[in-house]
């Protein structure tokens, strides 16, 4: 992860480099305002009932700043939270008199994953403008909602890499719509205490949730 931070932060001091020995003649900065659908893609390493994990899908509304160091590299920071609801399946609770295959409802947790990436735009034409981009995420677990069947959920903050690949569409010169495709390769550590249901039940999980986020918005250059 070091290494990642060291070689992004390099991308952006070689840009700004660039940036000072060019011309301007392109917009320094660009916000967008996006609809983004967030589809997790999760597994899990449960310990002491087993099974796997599910995540629901979302739909929220998400707000990005972009910085063009020269006309064709950027850095993008994307802003966002969504709340997912969560719970295992095929877990075995025989040993607590339960099923051999069962669900168990974790509740819902809250995810701030504040994301920056830098990006390489192309210019094949005047109105599309594609590009694609490489970066971190920290996500920040809050808001946990521990649900009817257990004590308590606690999930651990945990930096990602983040990859992503998008179109501008100009629509006048400062207005442009947007699509945009991000995967973020993302793991936490989660402690659920079931002592409720056993005295002195805990069960630790390792639990990928990978999410896909597939977006389309609307931007302005200025």
């Amino acid at each position: 992860m070091k290494k990642l931070l060291l070689s992004i932060a390099g991308l952006f001091v070689v840009g700004m480099s660039f940036s000072q020995a060019q011309t301007t003649d392109y917009n320094k900065w660009q916000v967008r305002l996006r609809g983004v659908a967030v589809i997790p893609n999760p597994s899990a390493d449960i310990a002491t009932i087993g099974g796997d994990v599910d995540i629901n899908t979302k739909f929220i509304p998400e707000l990005d700043f972009t910085y063009f160091f020269t006309k064709n590299i950027a850095a993008e920071l994307i802003l966002g939270t969504t709340k997912h609801n969560v719970k295992t399946t095929g877990s075995n609770l025989t040993a607590i008199g339960g099923a051999s295959s069962a669900e168990v409802d974790l509740g819902s947790v809250w995810l701030l994953p504040p994301t920056l990436t830098a990006q390489y735009h192309f210019y094949p034409g005047n109105i599309f403008k594609p590009y694609i981009g490489a970066g971190v995420n920290y996500t920040i677990f809050y808001s946990v909602d521990e649900g009817n069947t257990v004590k308590g959920v606690d999930y651990k903050n945990k930096f990602g890499f983040a990859t992503q690949i998008g179109t501008d569409i100009n629509i006048t010169d400062k207005f442009f719509l947007n699509v945009d495709a991000k995967y973020i390769f993302l793991k936490t550590d989660v402690d659920v205490d079931a002592s409720n249901l056993a005295a002195g039940l805990a069960i630790p999980a390792t639990v990928d949730i990978n999410p896909f986020l597939v977006g389309f918005g609307i931007g302005y250059k200025f």
